[in-house]
Formats: C-alpha cells, structure tokens, sequence
C-alpha cells in the first residue's frame, strides 16, 4: 500500500498544473477525454481554436512564431515542479520555549517549496536567492533525488529512450543543462508562492547569467522583467586573464504588471531621507532645485528654438527680466550668437547683464522653461554664481517651521520615494566583516563570501513593508534573515523571514569543521542567534521579533515505507508495527497543518476525548478542522460524537490517519458521523 502522496504524484505528469489552470479558466476549450474502462483519463482533447476565439484580436497578438529555451532536462524539470513532496515536516522540539512568526527550513529546498505552496501560494512579497553559480568547480553538481529509470522517463515525459538515458546521466553533472533542470522547478514554484505585487531578487555571475534570463523570462514572463541590477563588488581581484570580475548581477522579476487608467504603477519603490540645504530672503526659505537648463540631444536651440529668451539680470537689485530678442526661425539652423540675437542696450546701460542658456556640444543652448512660464513664476527663480558663469535655478519655498538648524547650518529633511538604480556600490568584503563581527574571529572563515547585508536590506526596502513575508531558499550564512531582524529593528515594523538551507556537510578540514560545525545549516541558525544578540544590545526597546523556529525535512524511515506497503489493519498494534509513533504525532500534525494551508504559526487547539487527544486547527478564511491522528477506542469516538451533538465543539472536516484505526474503529467513527443529530453528517476524511 502507498501513501496518498506517493499515489497522486504517480499520476502527475509534466503539463498538470497548466491543465489545471487551463480546466479551471477555460472550462468551455475542453471536450469529453478519452477514458479507460475504469473511468480514468487517459487523454484530453482542448480546442485550440476556441481559446483563439475567446481573445480579443484587437489587445492580443497571436504569435505562431516565437523564440524558446530548449535544454535537455527541461521535461524532466517541468515534471517535478509538478510532484508532491514524499518528506514530512518535524518540528524542532525547542520550537514550544521560543515566541516567533520566522521559520528556519532545513532540508532540500526543492521539498520545502513543494511543502511551502499549500500555505503560502500567493503570500510572498518578496524572494531573494543567491543560487550556486556553476563555476565549474565544486560549487554546484546536480544531485536531485532521482528514483527513475530512463524506461520509467519514456512513459512518464513521452521522451525518446535517447533523451531518457541522456537525462538519467546528468545525476552528478556540473552541465548548462543540469543547472537549468535544477533551477527550473524551484523558480517554478517560487513564482506560485509569490503574491501578484510580489518580486523576486536573484544574485548570478556571468557563467549562467544569460541562461538564467532566458529561464526566468520563461518562467515568470519577459514582460515582467524588471532588469539586471549590477553590483559593483568593490574589490580590486585582479584573478582572471584579461577582464576582472568586478561585478554580479542581480535578475529582478515581478509576478504581474499592475496598471491604473492603463498606466504601470511601480512595484519597486525605496523611501531615501533627503537633506538639503536652506537658504533665507527677506524672511523667507528656500531650497535650490536643477537650473532650468538641459545638456541632452534636445538641448539645442536648433532643435527646441522657442526656448532661447534672454534673461538680463541686476546683481544689485536682484531684479530679472526675461525678453525675447532673437530671430526664432534663424536659430532653426544657425548657431552664431551675434547673428540670431540682438542685445537690449537700453538695460544693459542701466546696469542689467546678458544670461543665455549655456552652449550644448558648441550649439547654442535652450531653457527648459518657455517664456510664459518663467514670467508666470519668476518669483521662484533665483540666480547663482558671478559674472560669466551665472546659474538660472529653481527654488522650492518651505515653511519655516520645516527647517532645522545643524551646526550653524539650515536644513530641511525630508523622506522621499524613488526607484532603484541600476548600478549599485556593495562591497563582497563587508558581507565578510559583518560575519565576523557577528560570529566572531574565532568563527572567521567558516562561510565563503556571505552576502553584504546592507546590499539585501536595499532590494528589501524597495518592496517590503510592515509584516510582509521574506522567503531565502537558498539561505547559506542567512544574511537575509540577518537584514530582516536589522530593518524590523530601526523601522519597527514587523516583516517576517522564511529561511530554507539544506543540511549539507561543511568540507573535511574546513574552518568551519575545525569550528566544530558539521552542516551549513547550523551556521546559518547560530548567526541568526548571534545577530539577533548583537540588534537587540543595539536596540534595547525594540519588539521586533528576533528569534525563529526551525524545522526539519525528513523522508520517512525505510522501515516505515516497507511497514506501509504491506499494511495489515489486524497487524497493526503489534509491538512492532505501530506506524504513527514511528512519524510521531508532531510530525504528522506540523506536515498536514501546512498542507492544509494553515501556514506554520497557527496553534492547534488540543481537544480531549476521554483521554484521547485530537487537535483542532481554525482559521477564518479555512474552517476548522479536527485532526484525529493516534489509535482510538470506542469510548472516544462516542465522546467526539456527543461533543459535535451537542454543540460543544463545532468544526467543518474530520482527517483521520488511516494507519492508525483498524477496520471496526473506522467503521464505528464513520457510521456515527453520518448519522449526527442536530447537524448536518459529516463524512471523514482518510489519509495514507
């Protein structure tokens, strides 16, 4: 006998969330299967045509002809992202001492994601990876769980034998191809769980950075390619034969565009305290804005020539006047001052000098400003500098009560959105030094180039806010919890982290193994302890959360599955043959509360039915669901009965871990909850 899971990722095939999806939004393209003879589909029949139909021409262009990424693998890897994790969830045991929203996952992060989308699909706002890089070297091998046969792949992925064998032997292959088939279902599933104004950040270097453009243009669509963000690493390696390796780059993809009245509204958004300087006139405050000036292709009086008035200035008074007094149709294509313009000499003899716009590549010049509109608001028009070298600027008044004074000086704060830049400065050294700083020399060495985490708290603060969800799933030294707990602490808010690392071992003779840690993962947990430390000594009054829980992904013991494959309901309470407590209830418990979408902070409630313990999950937007996992007795089921009867206990599903009822007790529950007095049957819900 299989488990459930085992059984529905039998019958998963490459394409099925898309034939999902496709049934769910377009029901009316689908014909009637093809069907054994025991009702099974063998094959659906979808009308291209009808779909066509359904789309506007006139908003929608049919492509028939378009340009894909094509890898070996690449069916096999659309194939998993499709598959149900086989591992159960076991909570740490410390986790009841410690009060926090943030999760530590360790496990292949493959399985956590697999988990992850029952609870939080949509929930995300943001994901940053940094993903092994492919060098080459011993940084990345593929080494995915692989229990299939090339003759298995044929049937499963309608693959030749060629492509099947081929595909089987990338197992421990450091190829193009196998990074893709790696990347490829977890970027899948990452786009699921983000929310549709979610983005995601991932961190790549040159040896896959064009084929990782390529996948996620598939994945998450070349329209929502937000574009590369380059980071500037600082250092001065000089380690490769003709061109340094200055840089990263960062791929930056949203889950959807987000219009109003047709127009795209920003997904990334950073808050920048601006200071500036306050000047005063005759009471009043001001602040200088750009001249009125621009050096670009349309700067030119050629090409804009109503823009070229003069202004005559009185340094005395102060006073300017603004005057057209050049020959607008010669400035189309002459640029000889003393021909195009003719000089005011009756202001110039009381005192006023010439400003014209500044030349542009040896042309003439133009305002930004036309003529009216500098007449209409001359009052905001202040000019700097001396003779000769005259600047023509606006200026923004503000009240006084706005203006500070910082040593002898007039300021004025304020804090303002803007977009990111493409290219941002962020030193690798200091992802080193803050991992230092944190963990200690003692511990120096024991993670090769952490990330820099004031360059992460950047990418979060552009599109995170209050108690948004972080998820890492490639989590390393956990600089990203670390700049979470960071932020929290000085903005007081409340985003909370989900971090996923596998267990892998620290290398032999590594400075990590000589610190006297065996996996990354506990690397990763111990400084987010050590952080948390350091933000709260920093922070005394914060409230921010700073602790996490941890869970572990664990496939079921060997002697578990061959219990389950030859299950006996008569063998069951055999001294050696009790399956649950080989699970434990926890476990099983903390599995179904996330596949049931109940997210991990929920609190199951414990209910108590004459010594028998079943525990109840609520949830306004789910329900409440009763979860009844160990051995039962009769006397237990009748006490559930009356409680439901009664009212005492309400709840809207019953699950049942069929390993742990023998035929009678499954019999007696599911009889009396078909027969209930005062409410509507309930019908059990049996997992294996």
């Amino acid at each position: 006998m299989k488990t459930d899971i085992q059984t529905a990722n039998e019958a998963v095939t490459p394409n099925s969330r898309e034939l999902t999806l496709l049934k769910k939004y377009f029901p009316q393209c689908f014909s009637k299967p093809d069907t054994d003879e025991n009702g099974n589909i063998i094959k659906e029949h979808f009308d291209v045509e009808k779909l066509t139909e359904l789309l506007n021409k006139d908003e929608v262009d049919i492509k028939k002809e378009g340009f894909t990424l094509n890898f070996l693998g690449k069916s096999y890897a659309h194939y998993q992202s499709n598959l149900d994790s086989e591992t159960v969830i076991v909570p740490d045991d410390k986790n009841s001492e410690t009060d926090s929203e943030n999760v530590y996952i360790v496990g292949d992060n493959l399985d956590a994601l697999q988990h992850l989308k029952y609870s939080y699909a949509e929930k995300i706002k943001c994901i940053y990876i940094d993903p092994p890089y492919n060098t080459g070297k011993d940084d990345f091998v593929y080494n995915d769980k692989f229990g299939f046969t090339a003759k298995e792949l044929v049937e499963k992925l309608d693959v030749s034998e060629e492509e099947a064998e081929r595909i089987c032997s990338m197992n421990g292959k450091c190829t193009h191809s196998a990074w893709l088939t790696f990347m490829y279902p977890r970027l899948a599933l990452a786009r699921e769980l983000l929310r549709d104004d979610g983005v995601i950040f991932i961190s790549i270097d040159d040896n896959e950075q064009a084929n990782l453009k390529r996948l996620c243009d598939e994945v998450f669509g070349e329209g929502n390619a937000l574009g590369p963000i380059i980071q500037n690493k600082q250092n001065a390696k000089n380690d490769t034969l003709n061109i340094q390796k200055n840089h990263e780059y960062i791929l930056v993809y949203r889950k959807n565009i987000f219009t109003n009245n047709q127009k795209e509204l920003p997904v990334l958004l950073r808050t920048e305290t601006k200071i500036r300087d306050i000047f005063e006139e005759d009471g009043r405050f001001y602040y200088l804005n750009d001249s009125i000036t621009t050096r670009g292709e349309g700067g030119t009086l050629n090409a804009r020539s109503n823009l070229g008035y003069t202004i005559y200035y009185n340094p005395k008074t102060k006073d300017k006047i603004a005057k057209k007094d050049y020959d607008d149709k010669l400035a189309k294509t002459s640029n000889d001052e003393s021909l195009i313009y003719q000089d005011d000499t009756e202001l110039i003899s009381r005192g006023y000098v010439i400003i014209r716009p500044p030349r542009v590549r040896s042309k003439l010049g133009c305002w930004t400003w036309d003529l009216n509109k500098f007449q209409n608001e001359i009052d905001s028009i202040i000019i700097t500098g001396k003779q000769g070298s005259y600047a023509v600027h606006k200026r923004t008044f503000v009240n006084k009560e706005l203006v500070t004074e910082e040593n002898g000086k007039l300021k004025y704060i304020t804090e303002e959105k803007s977009n990111s830049r493409s290219i941002i400065d962020y030193s690798t050294n200091d992802g080193t030094t803050t991992f230092t700083d944190v963990m200690g020399e003692d511990k120096k060495g024991c993670f090769n180039n952490p990330k820099n985490v004031e360059m992460l708290q950047y990418f979060f603060a552009l599109c995170t806010h209050h108690d948004d969800i972080v998820l890492d799933f490639f989590s390393g030294s956990a600089s990203s919890a670390h700049a979470i707990m960071k932020m929290n602490a000085d903005d007081n808010s409340n985003r909370k982290f989900i971090m996923v690392q596998l267990d892998e071992p620290v290398k032999k003779d590594s400075e990590a193994e000589k610190a006297g840690y065996k996996t990354i993962d506990e690397i990763g947990r111990e400084r987010i302890r050590r952080a948390a430390a350091k933000i709260k000594a920093e922070h005394p009054d914060t409230t921010a959360d700073l602790g996490f829980k941890t869970y572990y992904l664990k496939s079921m013991p060997k002697e578990t599955l061959d219990k389950i494959k030859v299950f006996d309901p008569n063998e069951l309470f055999t001294n050696d043959g009790n399956i649950v407590k080989s699970l434990g209830e926890k476990t099983l418990l903390q599995t179904w509360q996330i596949k049931d979408g109940f997210g991990f902070n929920a609190v199951p409630q414990k209910i108590d039915l004459s010594g028998y313990t079943a525990y109840l999950l609520d949830d306004e937007k789910i329900g409440k669901y009763l979860y009844l996992l160990g051995e039962i007795e009769e006397k237990s089921i009748k006490e559930l009965i009356r409680k439901i009867e009664s009212l005492e206990l309400t709840v809207d599903k019953i699950f049942i871990y069929g390993y742990s009822f023998d035929f009678n007790m499954l019999t007696s529950i599911t009889t009396n909850l078909k027969t209930l007095k005062n409410r509507n049957p309930l019908e059990p819900i049996v997992r294996y």
